[in-house]
């Protein structure tokens, strides 16, 4: 017999957020994991600060789907340039280098969903354990 919830409910202040390097622009805050949470996937908020981005990167098996929740920024996939605003997403299919950039004076927030894992979720909680600012949360709670 499964002994897993058959739901998981959350609210930002049960989000375990992250910083992957000290040195990072972005970071995230995880809403479910393949660690926490035993599903196949990963859907965190990612945080990126004025002027910060991703690093150039690829994801051998896994497609990494970007929302803009709020701000505006630039994705680019294989070297093109796409702006991006809230309200758009952004879908990197595995194997394409691609960088997720804010271009804006705030912070830029997306609802980030990559699936498999990919060691993502490990890579993550490896990082630095950081708590989600009071603007943070105020994004993630207007109602």
């Amino acid at each position: 017999m499964d002994t897993l919830d058959p739901v998981i409910v959350r609210t930002p202040a049960d989000y375990e957020t992250f910083r992957i390097k000290a040195s990072d622009t972005n970071y995230m805050a995880m809403i479910c994991d393949p660690i926490r949470d035993k599903v196949p996937f990963n859907a965190f908020i990612e945080v990126f600060e004025p002027g910060g981005s991703t690093p150039l990167h690829h994801h051998g098996h896994a497609h990494e789907m970007f929302f803009v929740l709020k701000g505006k920024g630039v994705s680019v996939c294989e070297g093109v340039r796409h702006p991006m605003r809230t309200g758009d997403s952004f879908l990197v299919r595995p194997g394409h280098d691609h960088i997720v950039e804010n271009r804006g004076a705030e912070n830029l927030y997306c609802l980030t969903i990559m699936v498999p894992n990919e060691g993502f979720a490990e890579l993550v909680r490896s990082g630095l354990p950081m708590t989600m600012t009071q603007a943070d949360s105020a994004v993630l709670t207007q109602r």
